[in-house]
């Protein structure tokens, strides 16, 4: 391989780019124009019930343009969306009890999120043992990763390389036949290297030379594939393989890019180095994944090119690298020795170059290792924002508007608009005001993928009688009430509420207060035949499955899930189809407030509180 163009002390690249002005765009994506032919299977989500009516009520809608967040409402027929802002008939809707309401409340609703560099089959630990994983475990493991992209708010996924070489395939299809939750995906096979070349034994598909890897090519179109990854350049955590070399040369990454566009396949590549960035660039090689290491040459020929290629940096995998590994054994000082850091601060030099360019640069943190883990994609919007000078608006439309045109389906995808798939999700928060509330699943309220809902609390839907009231507050929202008043209850009792003070008419207007359960998101362990005379009376019922005697040997424990607490007066959900009986128990629960141990009598009341519960 010829030497670096710029190298420093210790024989690192460097890389001076000009001072350009950043193009003045919200959606460099819109640039790409790839070959019609090479458009993936227009794949198609089984389940959704074709007379499935939503209306989403109440929204603040990101629609994925660009252009500022506007309120308003959406209506899903089936599978996608009708209507986004104004719903025509509105009135007649929220009076049909078939239509599903979603109260949003002012929330957020945007697009799914999608990924640009995801790994279905990565373990999250030892990448070495993946090869060794039997078919059936390994299978559980990628569907499990699946599942756990949609549970994050994201419907879209562009698959990276796969551990086995139809498991991308065998999980797409699942998904898409109904059989598995998951986003919508486009599935890779095994990387492939030159001989030696391999980042992970057991999962690489090994290649010499051109003609071989053509034959590599032809062997991955058959499995189903619809994408294909070049594995060009080293990784710094082999050490026998640096990230700044490349082994392909240009003849084969030429024969590569052939083969597969004859059979109208997309290539990416893992292309660390100088030179696999601009093989990729000069052969046509569609997405550049990471190009840590580019340099002046390589950013001006990727610019002219910028409507041929898409960046997915893998960032996040730099940067726990770099400064999260050591609970895993992989120490900061091992990260900043061989290399890492100083890639990671080149690799984020160059991004923001691009950035400033108008190349399309796509989140994809290169998921799935044990410091990267599955469940924590949206940490790629986060560094984009802090790390990249993106602006939130910038993230969340490469995200969602960025992938869809990755998956050469934006007119359908990525967007809320009429007319478009409805895969969306209804957050508890705003995005542009804090991109890392994607990261905190419990403020993905809802997930929807398909028209079809993934995720939502019964909650979140609105009965039928409910919907007028609920319409009315939109319309008239309350006065702002400042001035804040305690008052007696003229009931005898001598309790206390509080109030706003009208001082001009001398009157209080009582809060009306939502009270919440006292507990939220945690299981109850409650203790079972705690005095004697239940304990007899219970194991005379004949439901006594514990040690069957009037005083018990041992505490008994069980549990009530955390999705049966309710708040004081809040609906009882009677469930008649599967039982009749009804039972009431009245309860003291202990609420523990504060760490401890060994607590002593005299400081028990200031850890722990006690409230009236009831058990049905």
């Amino acid at each position: 391989m010829a030497p670096p163009v710029a190298v420093d002390g210790v024989g690192q690249m460097l890389n001076g780019f000009s001072d350009k002005k950043k193009v003045d765009t919200m959606n460099p994506h819109d640039l790409v124009e790839w070959d019609r032919k090479l458009t993936p299977k227009r794949y198609e989500i089984k389940g959704t019930n074709p007379d499935s009516r939503i209306l989403i009520s109440d929204v603040n809608i990101i629609d994925s343009t660009g252009k500022p967040p506007f309120k308003g409402d959406v209506y899903v027929e089936g599978e996608r969306i009708k209507h986004v802002g104004s719903v025509p008939n509105k009135a007649q809707l929220l009076q049909d009890n078939s239509v599903r309401v979603i109260h949003g409340r002012g929330r957020t609703l945007m697009s799914g999120l999608g990924d640009a560099h995801v790994h279905f089959s990565w373990n999250e630990g030892d990448l070495g043992k993946l090869g060794e994983l039997g078919v059936e475990e390994h299978t559980l493991l990628t569907a499990r990763s699946a599942k756990t992209y949609i549970d994050s708010g994201y419907t879209m996924c562009f698959g990276a390389a796969s551990a086995k070489e139809r498991l991308d395939c065998v999980i797409r299809d699942a998904i898409n036949n109904g059989s598995i939750p998951g986003p919508r995906y486009l599935a890779n096979g095994k990387e492939m290297a030159v001989p030696d070349g391999e980042l992970v034994p057991g999962i690489t598909a090994f290649a010499s030379g051109p003609l071989e890897m053509r034959e590599t090519i032809r062997h991955h179109v058959k499995l189903g594939v619809d994408q294909i990854k070049l594995s060009m350049s080293g990784e710094q955590i082999c050490e026998t393989r640096d990230a700044q070399d490349c082994y392909f040369t240009d003849e084969e990454t030429a024969a590569c890019v052939d083969e597969a566009h004859r059979h109208n396949v997309r290539l990416c590549a893992h292309a660390r180095a100088r030179d696999s960035v601009k093989q990729c660039v000069k052969h046509g090689v569609e997405i550049i994944y990471h190009a840590s290491w580019i340099d002046d040459e390589g950013m001006d020929m990727l610019e002219k090119a910028k409507s041929k290629h898409i960046v997915a940096p893998g960032l996040n995998w730099l940067i726990a690298t770099v400064y999260e590994a050591a609970a895993f054994g992989y120490s900061f000082e091992k990260a900043e020795q061989i290399g890492y850091k100083k890639e990671l601060e080149v690799a984020i030099r160059g991004l923001k170059e691009m950035h400033k360019r108008g190349i399309t640069v796509l989140p994809g943190g290169d998921y799935g290792f044990a410091w990267t883990p599955h469940g924590t994609y949206a940490r790629d919007l986060e560094h984009f924002v802090k790390l990249l000078d993106f602006t939130p608006m910038e993230a969340l439309v490469a995200a969602t508007a960025g992938v869809a045109r990755l998956f050469m389906r934006d007119e359908e995808l990525g967007k809320i608009a009429e007319g478009y798939y409805a895969d969306m999700i209804l957050i508890d928060g705003n995005p542009l005001d804090d991109i890392k509330i994607l990261q905190d699943h419990d403020k993905l309220n809802v997930i929807m993928i398909n028209g079809r809902i993934h995720k939502a609390s019964y909650k979140e839907f609105l009965r039928t009688e409910d919907r007028p009231a609920a319409e009315a507050q939109v319309q008239q929202p309350a006065p702002k009430l400042t001035n804040f008043v305690a008052y007696s209850l003229d009931d005898g009792t001598g309790r206390t509420r509080m109030g706003h003070l009208d001082p001009s008419k001398g009157t209080i207007t009582p809060l009306a207060l939502n009270i919440l359960p006292p507990i939220y998101g945690r299981d109850i362990l409650a203790v079972g035949k705690n005095y004697s005379a239940h304990a007899k009376e219970f194991n005379a019922s004949g439901y006594d499955s514990s040690d069957k005697v009037d005083m018990p040997t041992h505490p008994v424990i069980f549990t009530k899930r955390a999705t049966s607490i309710i708040a004081n007066e809040e609906e009882i959900l009677l469930h008649p189809d599967f039982t009749e009986t009804l039972d009431y128990e009245g309860e003291i629960g202990v609420i523990i407030g504060k760490n401890g141990f060994q607590i002593s009598e005299a400081a028990a009341e200031d850890t722990s509180g006690a409230t009236r519960s009831s058990m049905m």
